[in-house]
């Protein structure tokens, strides 16, 4: 069944009665050629790119919820590719080309919006890395441009630009950059998964994973025991707990980033603004209410709910940026699992273990890499090997020293 325009418009006339279930509901089959654990994005999206791009159908994904409980549905909707570094330059960007065609590839309303993504300095200094950044990016063919404090306040006039601690000096702007409804890309991703014959196992927790001779042959879940001979790991803050179930300790660390989200208001903000002096991010979601955030919860947690602490922090950091918020009610608050990798980059590679591959790592950065994650880490599994795109975000780096510290934070997880 796809969806268009002419079927939405029958199915008004005969009183929507003839809509099927986006993916089906089965059960486990007793083996199959893959197992993606992890019914997010990342997950959904290697399974589809596995069938798509490389002809792997026998795939099964295993969600420990629903599919959108985790992360997936507990994101701010951010998609952008302004990075700096080659190993991550060319994998956002190949990112940001899938989500602009996204929509029509899954035949899915994505609600993809590229409304823009500012990122504001406020400083000298400021001003020269973002400036280092917009060359990068269009060394690599990326869009970017560095606006000066007027051509900002032209913008967005509403900022606190005299704030003086913070003052506005600029902005460095990628106007490909925009959101996507979160939860709709999952569900897109899990349809069109399912239409190519991926099992989409929902309430299926992985309790173990099953290693002989240095491979993997299976897992043990609460709907029985699953075998296979490859198994991909997509489950963010949980990688640890899974990977420790095979015998491997992995580099990241978890901890709670919190997001919020106001009362409605009128049209605001008709883009995406980050304070980098703050580490605050904001936009105006379709239904009118401000999602905003800010930085992780300092201590490790599998919790999917902070600290107050951390509430306040991010409520000063949204006064000095927007004072006129201050005169809004928050509605409510949610929390994900962040996977903080060492080096603030992603990790998309096999693991030591025969059969055994992980996409973990993605610190604050996860969702906007959803396609190009699940495009590479489905070349990985399929190849044995990764793709160009991917062979920077090697697991080994940490131990060899070839770090991508996009942040230039170095070990300290807690600080990007």
């Amino acid at each position: 069944m796809t969806y268009s325009f002419l079927r939405l418009a029958a199915e008004a006339l005969r009183g929507n009665t003839g809509w099927q279930p986006a993916w089906r509901d089965l059960d486990p089959q007793p083996v199959y050629d893959v197992l993606v654990v992890g019914g997010g994005g990342h997950g959904l999206a290697t399974a589809y790119y596995l069938a798509r791009e490389h002809g792997i159908t026998n795939v099964a994904v295993l969600e420990k919820g629903w599919i959108g409980s985790g992360n997936a549905g507990r994101n701010t909707t951010i998609i952008r590719s302004n990075y700096l570094l080659p190993g991550n330059e060319a994998f956002y960007e190949h990112s940001m080309q899938l989500w602009e065609g996204l929509e029509q590839d899954l035949n899915y309303n994505a609600m993809v919006s590229q409304r823009g993504v500012l990122n504001l300095f406020s400083t000298d200094g400021g001003r020269d890395a973002a400036a280092r950044r917009g060359n990068a990016m269009r060394l690599h063919g990326v869009d970017a441009e560095l606006l000066d404090a007027a051509q900002v306040r032209a913008m967005h006039p509403y900022l606190g630009f005299d704030n003086a601690r913070f003052p506005i000096k600029g902005g460095l702007l990628q106007r490909r950059g925009g959101t996507a409804r979160h939860d709709a890309v999952v569900w897109g991703y899990a349809r069109a998964a399912d239409r190519r014959g991926v099992d989409i196992l929902q309430n299926c927790e992985v309790t173990g994973i099953s290693v002989a001779n240095g491979r993997v042959t299976g897992v043990e879940t609460t709907r029985g025991s699953i075998k296979a001979g490859k198994i991909g790991l997509a489950v963010a803050g949980h990688s640890s707990r899974l990977a420790a179930m095979a015998g491997l300790r992995l580099p990241i660390e978890s901890h709670v980033l919190q997001a919020f989200v106001s009362e409605a208001i009128k049209p605001l903000l008709h883009g995406v603004v980050t304070f980098g002096a703050e580490h605050f991010y904001i936009s105006q979601s379709d239904k009118g209410g401000l999602v905003f955030g800010g930085d992780i919860d300092g201590y490790n947690s599998y919790a999917q709910r902070g600290s107050l602490a951390l509430v306040e922090n991010v409520m000063e950091a949204c006064m000095a940026m927007l004072p006129m918020a201050g005169r809004l009610r928050v509605l409510r608050s949610w929390g994900g699992i962040m996977d903080m990798s060492m080096d603030g980059s992603p990790i998309i590679d096999r693991s030591p273990i025969e059969g055994l591959y992980l996409n973990t790592g993605w610190c604050y950065g996860g969702f906007k890499a959803t396609p190009a994650s699940g495009w590479c880490f489905a070349h990985t599994i399929a190849k044995d090997a990764p793709h160009a795109l991917n062979a920077a975000m090697r697991l080994d780096r940490f131990a060899t020293g070839a770090l991508l510290d996009e942040n230039g934070a170095g070990p300290y997880p807690n600080r990007h």
